[in-house]
């Protein structure tokens, strides 16, 4: 059995790396960084004995999903991984970040699952997860393409579970809250309320891939990891839009 998982440096995508291989999994990983991808390689292979690939590919390039896909052959277990978010008022925010951001968290994620569930249809087997966050689950002021990339992806892996019901293949959204990673630096939201309210309290990156691991094994549509984050998505469904927009808006302030 082989998995791939893009975004597999670092984070998330690194724990979910070694869940795949301490069950003895073959592992292809992905990232930017070809460096820090041959040093977790070298640590997959002395926990899963099994075949160990990198490619280094920048999922912001429209063309690398094909590159990841045709270099992949054939794969088991699709986790798209890869994301990342940027903080701030969108009329002053970074427009080519953003584009890239759009790129990486939901074009290629679209890309890589069409590519593999092709064949994995073909097999009547396979599993897929994406990961999405419950940010997913509402607007976002002061990061509002981050959100919004993933409400698409949530929105998107509910439709495709259950055109694939009953196939064989499955396909799992992961949504975390705020995690232990270096995402909230490269947003540049380290300083907001809603990460320093947190930072006692945040999952790590381990029990939020654990979750997320157990959940695309099962089957599941839908992974939220955490009571707290269950409670709050719960009370999102339930709360009037005006009142979510402002009170994401205020744990989104500095």
């Amino acid at each position: 059995m082989t998995a791939l998982i893009t975004g597999a440096s670092t984070g998330i995508g690194y724990e979910l790396a070694k869940l795949f291989a301490k069950d003895g999994c073959g592992l292809i990983l992905v990232a930017r960084d070809r460096r820090k991808l041959d040093e977790v390689a070298a640590e997959m292979r002395k926990l899963s004995g099994q075949e160990v690939r990198v490619i280094a590919a920048d999922l912001a390039t429209p063309s690398s999903s094909e590159q990841v896909f045709r270099e992949a052959g054939t794969v088991d277990f699709l986790v798209n991984n890869a994301g990342f978010g940027l903080g701030g008022d969108f009329a002053h925010t970074d427009l080519a970040t953003e584009l890239n951001m759009i790129q990486v968290n939901v074009a290629s994620l679209v890309t890589l699952t069409k590519l593999f569930l092709i064949p994995m249809s073909e097999r009547k087997r396979g599993r897929i997860l994406n990961v999405a966050s419950t940010a997913a689950f509402q607007p976002g002021p002061l990061m509002a393409v981050y959100y919004a990339s993933k409400a698409f992806v949530l929105s998107f892996t509910e439709a495709v579970a259950e055109e694939l019901r009953g196939t064989g293949v499955t396909v799992t959204a992961l949504c975390p809250g705020p995690t232990a990673s270096e995402f909230h630096t490269r947003a540049k939201i380290e300083n907001t309320k809603l990460i320093k309210g947190k930072m006692i309290g945040m999952m790590t990156a381990a029990k939020v891939a654990e979750a997320g691991y157990r959940g695309m094994l099962a089957g599941k549509v839908v992974v939220i990891p955490g009571f707290l984050n269950k409670l709050g998505v719960q009370s999102l469904r339930i709360g009037p839009r005006a009142l979510v927009r402002r009170a994401a808006r205020k744990l989104q302030e500095s």
